[in-house]
């Protein structure tokens, strides 16, 4: 029998590429074994260091086959994981416990579909195997509930009389201001006040071991979204606009904010990038064209990824099973899963966290 090569075997490796970061394995020290039994049989043991199920198949199958190319493999094994880690928060802010990250979803103003995305992309990084929560920290016009099909009413469970449970909703924990006043409440808060609200919901809620936490910031760059900003441990943010002139020039305030208090903008998303006609499928740019890519450029951030105006996604968040969850397989599901496993990835370089959190909250029913 042919003696295989241990180098022969990690240039194998080394030739795939992460999609998302340019780099090999090797490079992303994802690998974690690699053993050639007498047999020719290969096993290799491959650790992603982001939310990525979705790419675990063409991984598996790519280097699966460049092992067996080597000469005296009979079969190999490709064994793919993946371990989120927690990334350092602007101003050495201590985490929250419970919770290794968290990102926070904003938009320069409102009416972009900020809270659509939020919901979205925290369905579809639960998709790719992450534990993820979401934090509807839109106190003036909560919507996360409903997007969820969460029923109007329904109340957190509470521990102790004082703190809450997430509500469980596709596989996510959720917390929101609706789920604690009625619907028709309008909130007649202070900014104070507000910031405060937050803070509690945050801090007041037993997050259940989350890799992510997606919270919806409210929309605007005042003194609540700044507040916020500078108070609640933020990993990384994502900013949310429209190709529309004006909304690009509030998406660059809303960047310019972030790097103000020392967060890292992971990227762009350009939503209702084009209009879809759902009766014949012509596309056409309502509201412009190429202008995320553009602040994204001037910024020295991403494009995370555009995003259509289709009016099936108003329709199935409207009806409590967004678009990820309704139609898992459509091209819209998919640019969503994309959006998560890049923001995943970039999140993944971020320096470690290495501090201990906020301790976990020890309580009786006695």
């Amino acid at each position: 029998m042919t003696q295989i090569s241990q180098q022969a075997l990690e240039t194998a490796v080394s030739q795939y590429r992460d999609p998302y970061l340019g780099q090999d394995l090797y490079e992303l020290n994802a690998v974690k074994s690699l053993v050639a039994g007498n047999d020719g049989q290969v096993t290799l043991t491959v650790e992603l260091p982001y939310a990525s199920g979705g790419i675990a198949g063409a991984l598996k199958e790519i280097v699966r086959n460049a092992l067996e190319n080597v000469p005296g493999v009979t079969a190999a094994t490709v064994n793919v994981s993946q371990r989120i880690r927690a990334h350092q928060a602007q101003g050495n802010l201590q985490s929250i416990a419970g919770v290794k990250n968290i990102i926070a979803v904003a938009s320069g103003k409102g009416g972009v579909g900020k809270s659509t995305t939020a919901v979205n992309l925290a369905l579809a990084l639960s998709q790719e195997g992450a534990r993820v929560g979401i934090l509807d920290a839109d106190i003036y016009g909560p919507s996360v509930g409903m997007m969820l099909g969460i029923p109007e009413g329904q109340k957190p469970d509470t521990k102790g009389g004082k703190y809450f449970i997430p509500v469980p909703a596709h596989g996510v924990q959720a917390m929101s201001m609706a789920f604690l006043v009625n619907d028709k409440t309008p909130m007649v808060w202070r900014g104070p006040m507000v910031s405060g609200a937050v803070q509690q919901l945050l801090t007041q809620t037993l997050w259940d071991d989350l890799d992510y936490l997606v919270v919806d910031m409210p929309p605007g760059t005042g003194d609540i979204q700044l507040t916020l900003a500078q108070k609640v441990p933020v990993t990384g943010a994502v900013i949310v606009t429209t190709p529309q002139d004006i909304a690009l020039l509030d998406c660059k305030k809303g960047i310019e904010m972030f790097r103000k208090v020392e967060i890292p903008v992971l990227g762009v998303v350009e939503n209702m990038s084009v209009h879809i006609c759902s009766n014949c499928g012509h596309e056409e740019h309502l509201f412009g064209e190429g202008g995320g890519g553009r602040v994204a450029d001037d910024y020295d951030t991403t494009l995370l990824g555009q995003l259509p105006l289709h009016i099936t996604i108003r329709e199935q968040t409207d009806g409590g099973t967004p678009s990820v969850m309704a139609e898992p397989d459509s091209e819209v599901a998919r640019r969503y899963r994309d959006i998560a496993r890049r923001i995943g990835a970039i999140l993944s370089q971020r320096a470690r966290n290495l501090s201990s959190p906020i301790p976990s909250i020890s309580m009786s029913d006695d």
